[in-house]
Order: C-alpha cells, then structure tokens, then sequence
C-alpha cells in the first residue's frame, strides 16, 4: 500500500512539474506540413516566467532574437532559413525546463502531401528554377472615390480619388489594398488585403484594417494542365471593404488542375504563407461556381479545416461520382447515336432517350461528353504542357504521357492491374493508374421501362449493347469493372466525398434552374442528401438559396450569402459551450438563414416547419436524373459500383418479356443486377488528412492518413 502510494504522488509530482513546461505550438501550419523555410511560433511560457531568460534554438542555432513577448501578449516569434526536412526547435528557461517539437519543411516548389509531382511540367517563362520559384510580387491598388474602380496606388503621390472603407468591425481606413502573386507548388497563388503603406504590418501586430479572416476565390471547370497558370481572381470588393483578406492558388482552379491532392495542397502551403506575412485566420470561408464548388466540398471534406464555411454556386459535390454520369453519358451516347446501325429494328425516340438518359435534352449528353470526357479520359487527346511527341500513343509511343484525370491523380489512385479495363487481347496497362468506374449490374433504363415509357425490347438491346470502354477508351462488348484498389481509394481519400466531414461545417448553396449545359441542378439536393445520411436527419448545417437566374440563382447571392455565413461562423466562434462543433454550427445558425426561394413569377413559396421556405412548384427547381438513379440510384449518386442482387424474372413483374429475350438479359447480368438498397462496394467516409508521400518524400500509393498534428513535448 505504502509503495502504491509513493508511485501515485511521484505520477501527480511529475504530472504538476510537466504542466510547468514551456510548450511550443506552430502558428502557421501544422509542424509537419510546413513549407518554404518558415514558421510562425509561439512559445507558451509558465506563468511568472521571466522571458529574457527563454532560449530558443533550431538545432544548435539559437533564433531567440527573433522572438519576443509581443502586443497580443505572446512570445512569439517568425523562424526562417529552416533546412528542408526534420528541424527541431526547442525552448529552454535558463536554469529550468523546456520543450521541444520537430518541424518538417518542404520545398517552397512542394510537394507537402500530394506525393513526386507529375512530370513533364512547364514553368512560367520568368521561372528562376525547375520548381518554378521565383520572388513574389507586390503591388498596391487603391478603390476610387470617384468611379468605384480600383487603380494602380503609388505611395509617392498619393490621389485625390482615395476611397476610405469601414470593415465589419467598424474600422475607418484607406481603401488601399496590397496584392501579391507569387508561385508555390510550381503554380501561382494571390493574395489581396487591406494595407496603409505608411504602417508597419506584423503578423503578431496587424493593422486594424484585418478583420482576420479569409475568403478564398475559386475558378470553374475540371481540367489537367502541366504547366504554371494564373490564380483565380481576388480583388474581391465585397470581402476587402469589410476587412476581409483574400487568397487563391492557381491549383485550386479546378478547370486548370482538377486533382485533390494538389488542390488541397496548394491551398495548404498558401495560408500558411499569409499566416507568417499577416497573422492568425479567425475563420475561412470559400466560394466559387461549378469546379469552384467541386473544389470547396472535396477539399473541405477530404481536408477538414482548410475552410470554416462553404458558398458553393452551381454545385458539383465532387468530380469522381460525377465521373460515373460522364462514363455512362459517353455509352449511351455511343449506343443511340449507333443504335439504327446495330439493330436497324428498334428505333428511338427523342422522349425515349431522354428518359434513359434522365434529363430531356440528349444535346446535355453531347455537351458533357465533348467537354469533359474527351478532356479528362481520352489518352492521347492531348494536354496543355505536353508536347505531342512526349503524349502517349497505345501503337507508337505506350510509354508516353497519358493526358488523363486519373494518370494525373495516380498517386491517389495507385497503378491499376493489368487488364482490368483492357479488352482481353491487349496486354498493357502495368504503369497505368487505376479506375474507379464500374457498370456492372447497371440495369440502363429501368425506371423507363417499369413506366412503360420504353418497350422491352428496347431495354433488352439497349443493356445488351450498352457494353463498355478499354483503358485507352475504346468502346467493348463488355461492361466495366472497377479497379482495385483505385475504387477503394476513391472512397478512403474523398475523391468520392462522403461528406461525413462536412457535419461541423456551415454550408449555403446558391442554385439557380438548370439550362441543359451539364450544370444538373439535382447536384445541389445530392450533397444534402448525403448529409442526411452522416447525419441521421434533416442537416442543420446545410442550406439552399433557389433563385431565378441559371446556376447562381440571383446574381446578390455571393454576396448576401458571404455575409450571411460570417454571422453563422461568428456565432460558432463565440459558443464557448463544451459541446461538437457540430452541434454549434446546428444550434448557431441565425434565425434568419434558411431555405429560401427567390421570387419567380408564377411560382408560390411555402413556409415548411424545420426548413424555410421553399418553392411550391418545385418543377421550376429541374432536378433531372442521370442513367443510374433511371436504374435505381438515389439522388446521392455515390455508388461507384453497386452491390449486386439476383436477376430475378419475377422482379419485372408486370412486364413480360420473350424467351429470348430473357436469355439474352441473364447473359448481360451473369452475376446479377445493382441492389440500390445496399452501399456500394467498397463505399466508406473519407479518411481525413491523407498525405501520398514519406518524410523522404517518396510515393504512398492510396496515400496514408496524417493523424493528430504534432505537439511539443516537454525536455529537461
């Protein structure tokens, strides 16, 4: 009893003089995804601490004269010159205890955790290195008094024009703003602020015209590019008036780099950099149309934390499950666009098509596969960056650059097996990436046939012919299975965003009708759904602004809705209760931000209990389907490849089909039909914070999670 004793007051003993340590907490990133050779530190001092008497060193070089107890009250301090990979910094009183904690730098040029950059990249002509680095650039614009218009500021002579702003924390300053571009991740990246040229800036000593949060500008799209682009705009006036600072990335424009790895990462190693020039971030909203929205839900599911708030317009909730539409789209266009050339007897039309394909106008088919299809799957197509002898050709050049989404995504998606997507005579595809695409047991055009909107025999031709695609997208009599483990990685790394960590994050979505153009309105209601799934009820986090005008429902919703979610964040902030994030943002949520439903003319609202106001008539909100909820999906359409069932005559019941007819279906579906009551194979929430490298930088194919960000530890 004795000994027990003295052990528990030894544990309490050593447990009292260790709360009496210093402890390091890095300020700009976590401390091992830092970049660039800087970091923003701050040393938390036991109380009563002398700080003249604290050391703080980088290995053995002492860096204590870049700290100092600053005017937040913090010793605090900018480490630079950090050598890439492993740095230990410790903090020591003289006489005393200390701490210590190892920072992982990065190359300014990356990669951080999106893994061996693809190759070839080309830079922008003024590049000083391969990576692209090259020194930022500042320049100062000012907001007129006389036309509104921003214009190029010189300190030197000062204009008579100059416009004043009051920030939302009620701050008079000079309507002057500070724009750097620069490059990281061999990609450009900007920031805009308010700035008086005539004051210091300090990230422990901000000017007064930060409110210290963050909007972050998106561009549109998807696509794959190897070459350095231009970052989305970000002299956004909305924001910057109200004290706002303003970022985007080349990278996270989803039209100039449609990868989530890079997306995340670019915007990782981008506020870290503002962090370590201007100081803490409250809180980061994101905003953006169509691949803006694509970027802002997979990143911030994938990569919790990057934004606090999400205004996505025109939305896409990811691109791997809107890769699934794009792969069906592409054979059912292959199938009616040929179908009168195999099978000369069965005609169809236009309404016929269109319900197969879920939405009324066939020309939506042509435009997403055109636009995207050709862009992101097809090989050899070409890709910006690329020279055309270096671009892969199955015959003349198998080893080449394959111009793909999934190739450029090869580090998330890990190299495929061979033959998988391949016709069986081919034998190629061992440095390929994986696909996470599948058919199997789709049943194309079974909701049109229950309808009696399509005969059955043209749901037997069309299922039998409707066939699939090889690696290099060649059309095949069979249909596509799914690589593993690509399809499983999907899932695991948010490629397929699950939304299971978008619980705690407020998000208005702000909808406008569908015009046709692969813009499918049903986008918007599939994320919640999926939210509704995590969440096991109607989600308190997630709201819809339906408007009149196409895709952006009114042209003030980026605005009204930049505004609106500042207050549901500030309030969040404010909640100091001892309760989930989640449950905040549920219970924080202003009175006023709810569904709502613009003012069409013709078109009632409805006040419904627990959700706002929402359109009477909700054929006016077009929400088409795709081939596969025709075929049973739910309006999620997050199953990748379906579980499968039994092919059971009994289950067409009341149709009847012929002998030979039923033959020719079980020899389409061998080994079964989808069961849409079941997740998909493979289907789980996204793991976050997955990282597709080592320390040393080489390859994680499928990637592994980070884990918790690493903390001091105390010494001595």
């Amino acid at each position: 009893m004795f000994l027990l004793s003295a052990l528990v007051a030894a544990v309490a003993t050593a447990d009292a003089s260790a709360a009496q340590a210093p402890a390091i907490k890095v300020l700009s990133n976590r401390a091992d995804l830092i970049s660039a050779g800087d970091a923003l530190v701050a040393v938390n001092l036991p109380p009563g601490t002398d700080a003249s008497k604290v050391r703080v060193k980088v290995g053995k070089r002492d860096v204590t004269s870049a700290f100092g107890v600053r005017a937040n009250g913090r010793f605090e301090g900018l480490l630079t010159g950090l050598a890439n990979g492993r740095n230990v910094v410790t903090a020591r009183v003289l006489g005393g205890k200390g701490a210590r904690i190892a920072i992982l730098n990065h190359p300014n040029g990356g990669p951080v955790i999106a893994g061996p950059q693809v190759k070839p990249w080309v830079c922008q002509d003024t590049a000083k290195d391969a990576q692209c680095n090259e020194p930022a650039k500042f320049e100062l614009q000012y907001k007129s008094s006389a036309d509104g218009q921003f214009h190029d500021y010189d300190p030197g002579n000062p204009p008579p024009d100059l416009a004043t702003t009051t920030t939302d924390q009620g701050r008079q300053v000079p309507y002057i703003v500070r724009l750097e571009t620069g490059y990281q991740d061999r990609d450009q990246y900007q920031t805009a602020i308010l700035y008086d040229p005539s004051k210091p800036f300090r990230p422990w000593a901000p000017q007064k015209g930060w409110n210290h949060k963050l909007l972050i500008t998106h561009g549109a799209s998807c696509g794959i590019e190897r070459k350095s682009g231009e970052a989305p705009d970000v002299m956004n006036d909305a924001a910057l008036s109200h004290g706002f600072a303003v970022l985007s990335t080349a990278l996270d424009n989803a039209g100039h780099n449609c990868n989530l790895a890079t997306q995340a990462e670019s915007l990782i190693m981008a506020k870290e950099r503002l962090v370590e020039e201007y100081g803490r971030i409250r809180y980061t909203i994101a905003t953006g149309c169509s691949g803006g929205s694509l970027v802002q839900q997979q990143v911030g599911n994938a990569y919790p934390g990057v934004y606090q708030g999400l205004l996505p317009q025109c939305s896409f909730p990811d691109s791997w499950s809107t890769g699934q539409q794009l792969a069906a789209y592409h054979l059912t266009r292959l199938y009616f666009e040929n179908s009168t050339k195999w099978a000369p007897g069965i005609a169809w039309t236009p309404d016929q098509i269109a319900e197969v394909e879920g939405h009324p106008n066939h020309a939506n088919v042509v435009i997403f596969d055109t636009v995207y299809w050709t862009d992101l799957a097809i090989p050899d197509d070409g890709c910006v960056g690329v020279k055309p002898e270096q671009t892969y050709n199955a015959e003349t050049n198998p080893g080449g650059v394959r111009c793909t989404l999934v190739d450029y995504m090869i580090n998330v998606f890990g190299p495929r097996r061979p033959n998988v997507w391949s016709a069986p005579e081919k034998k190629v595809g061992h440095g390929f990436a994986g696909i996470p695409l599948d058919n199997v047991g789709l049943q194309f055009g079974l909701r049109a046939l229950r309808q009696g909107k399509i005969t059955p025999a043209q749901y037997v031709d069309l299922n039998q012919k409707i066939g699939g695609v090889d690696i290099d997208i060649n059309p095949v009599s069979h249909r596509n299975v799914a690589d593993q483990p690509a399809l499983r990685n999907a899932y695991r790394n948010g490629a397929i965003n699950e939304t299971n960590n978008l619980k705690g994050v407020p998000i208005i979505d702000l909808r406008g009708p569908d015009p046709g153009a692969f813009h499918d309105a049903y986008r918007t209601w599939t994320i919640r759904a999926r939210l509704e799934r995590q969440e096991g009820h109607h989600p308190k986090n997630h709201v819809i602004w339906f408007g009149h005008a196409p895709l952006i429902g009114d042209a003030q919703y980026a605005t009204e809705g930049l505004y609106a979610i500042d207050r549901w964040l500030a309030r969040v902030e404010a909640d100091k209760r001892h309760v989930s994030r989640e449950r905040k943002v549920a219970d924080d949520r202003p009175g006023d931000i709810q569904d709502r439903c613009s003012q069409i003319p013709g078109v009632e609202q409805v006040d419904v209990p627990g959700v706002g106001k929402v359109c009477k008539n909700k054929d006016v909100q077009t929400r088409f389907a795709t081939p596969a909820m025709v075929a049973g999906e739910g309006i999620r359409t997050d199953t990748n490849k379906c579980k499968l069932k039994r092919h059971l005559r009994s289950d067409y019941y009341p149709i009847d089909f012929t002998d030979d007819q039923w033959k020719t279906l079980q020899k389409t579906f061998p080994t079964g039909v989808c069961d849409w009551s079941k997740l998909g194979v493979d289907q789980r929430g996204t793991i976050p914070w997955m990282t597709y490298q080592d320390a040393k930088g080489r390859v994680v194919y499928g990637g592994r999670p980070l884990g918790p960000a690493p903390k001091s530890k105390p010494v001595g």
